[in-house]
C-alpha cells in the first residue's frame, strides 16, 4: 500500500460516519425539528387566533359604539322632547298665573270701587247730616219771628241782603 493508506480503514469510518449521521439525524435532528415545527404551528395559531380575537374585539367595540351613539342621539332627541314640553308647561303655567293675577286684580278694583262708592255715600251720608244738624242749630238759634222779619223785610226791600244766609 503506498503511503500507508488502508482503503478498509477509510471505509469502515466512512460507514461508520455515515451510520453515525443517519442515527443522529433520526434520534436527534429530526425530532428537534418537528418539535420546532410544532411549536411554530402552535405559535402560528396563537397569533391568528390572537388576531381573531382582536379582530372580533374591534368589531365588537364599533357595534357598541355605534349602539353608544344611537343611544346618545335617542337620549339627546328625548331630552329635547322632554325640554320642549316643560317649556310648554311652563307657559301654560305662566298663562294660568297670569290669568289668575288679572282675575285677582279685576276683582280688587272692583272691591276697590265698591268700598270708593261706600265710602263717598257714608261720606255725603255725614255731609248731609251735618248740614241738617248746622241747619237746625241756625234754625234754633235764631227765633221764628226774627226769621219772618227778615223774610218780610227781604220781600219789601227787594233788597240782597244775605242775612238770612248767616
Amino acid at each position: 500500500m503506498p503511503l500507508n493508506i488502508d482503503f478498509q480503514q477509510i471505509f469502515l469510518h466512512l460507514f461508520n460516519f455515515t451510520l453515525l449521521f443517519a442515527i443522529l439525524y433520526y434520534l436527534l435532528y429530526r425530532p428537534v425539528k418537528n418539535f420546532m415545527a410544532k411549536r411554530e404551528e402552535y405559535y402560528e395559531k396563537m397569533d391568528a387566533e390572537a388576531n381573531q380575537h382582536l379582530a372580533d374585539a374591534i368589531k365588537q367595540k364599533n357595534e357598541y359604539q355605534t349602539l353608544r351613539m344611537e343611544a346618545d342621539s335617542e337620549i339627546s332627541e328625548e331630552k329635547k322632547k322632554i325640554h320642549r314640553e316643560l317649556d310648554m308647561l311652563c307657559a301654560k303655567r305662566i298663562s294660568q298665573a297670569e290669568e289668575t293675577a288679572a282675575k285677582i286684580i279685576s276683582e280688587a278694583r272692583h272691591n276697590a270701587e265698591k268700598e270708593k262708592e261706600n265710602i263717598l255715600k257714608s261720606a255725603q251720608d255725614e255731609i248731609s247730616e251735618m248740614v241738617t244738624t248746622a241747619t237746625e242749630k241756625l234754625v234754633l238759634e235764631s227765633s221764628a219771628s226774627e226769621a219772618f222779619e227778615q223774610f218780610l223785610d227781604a220781600a219789601e226791600g227787594g233788597s240782597s241782603d244775605d242775612s238770612i244766609y248767616q
